[in-house]
């Protein structure tokens, strides 16, 4: 029996590329330190409803990623979100309608995420420390002290600055992984008893601690009692802000949200905020993946390409591609 491939990471490019092995036969080991799929497009559940507080919605360019998001949405996995759009800047709130088809997970985010993982063996709360290769196969060690494995080969999917520890034992890899600046975004959620009067259902803001905004129920399949927002901060704000405590990010976005908004802003029934770390990428890279394919370690990631959530696809993609190949 084959030893399995270990992933680390169940954001999309950890899953796109289980998925790909698993479809070519061979076996996988899923891990990831939270208690479910999807990392940055997961949702959370809350007292409102089940909220997207990190990918908003995300676009498909690549022939490749158009073909199988029509596969998704063939199976249910996706509906097509088209809101009413609008922009701020230092002319105030204006309709900035556009001609972009927009993805969303439906019901929510993270039904992408438990769609690909299906039956694939997983260890959620587990966080993995060190990757170690021993005489012939790789193991893992975990936050708590044991060991996983044996593993033929290890794919460290994580944000780049979690990767760079996990890739030690390819020190080349771990530099191109630590040369990556990953920007934090502090996202925050408000629901109202009474829907805010105003149109807008989606907004890119300038000039403000707010880079942008959507109304929750505007997306197929969200429906809850309280009128939802998610708002995300912009990076310069996340950063200045980073240590901030919740209730005061809390505060400053809902006094900026309602400066910007152009009608009353009550208090919120329901808030909360998340900080997300390592949100996006500073910058496209065109790496596709990274890979030492004879000593059997891998990563790939969305800051491997573009930062976005193809880019993630793909970069799972790629580095199943190049696994497959060198086992040719």
């Amino acid at each position: 029996m084959n030893a399995p491939i270990a992933i680390i990471g169940t954001g999309l490019a950890g899953l796109s590329a289980a998925q790909a092995l698993h479809a070519a036969g061979l076996p996988v080991e899923l891990f990831d330190k939270s208690r479910g799929s999807g990392g940055r497009m997961a949702s959370k559940r809350s007292d409102a409803g089940s909220l997207d507080l990190g990918a908003q919605y995300f676009t498909a360019r690549d022939r490749r990623f158009v073909e199988v998001v029509q596969q998704w949405q063939a199976r249910g996995w996706v509906a097509e979100w088209d809101p009413q759009l609008y922009q701020y800047n230092q002319n105030g709130l204006q309709p900035s309608p556009d001609e972009q088809l927009r993805w969303v997970g439906a019901p929510r985010m993270s039904s992408i995420s438990r769609a690909l993982l299906g039956a694939l063996p997983v260890h959620f709360g587990c966080r993995i420390t060190e990757v170690f290769r021993g005489e012939q196969h790789w193991g893992l060690q975990d936050a708590e002290g044991n060991s996983h494995g044996p593993y033929s080969s290890v794919i460290v999917a994580t944000p780049a600055p979690q990767a760079t520890a996990l890739l030690a034992a390819a020190p080349k890899l771990a530099s191109a992984a630590a040369s990556v600046i990953m920007e934090p975004t502090w996202a925050v959620a408000l629901g109202f008893e009474t829907a805010l009067q105003t149109p807008v259902q989606g907004c890119f803001v300038q000039d403000s601690a707010i880079d942008w905004l959507a109304r929750n129920r505007s997306k197929p399949g969200r429906d809850g009692a309280l009128d939802t927002w998610v708002l995300h901060a912009s990076s310069s704000w996340s950063r200045q802000h980073l240590d901030l405590p919740k209730e005061a990010v809390i505060e400053q976005l809902h006094g900026a949200f309602a400066e910007l908004i152009g009608c009353a802003v009550p208090a919120p029934a329901f808030s909360l905020a998340h900080r997300w770390l390592y949100a996006r990428p500073a910058s496209a890279h065109e790496w596709g993946a990274l890979a030492d394919a004879d000593l059997g370690l891998y990563a790939c990631g969305d800051w491997c390409l573009s930062g976005r959530v193809e880019g993630a696809w793909l970069s799972g993609q790629e580095v199943a591609r190049r696994l497959l190949e060198h086992r040719q």
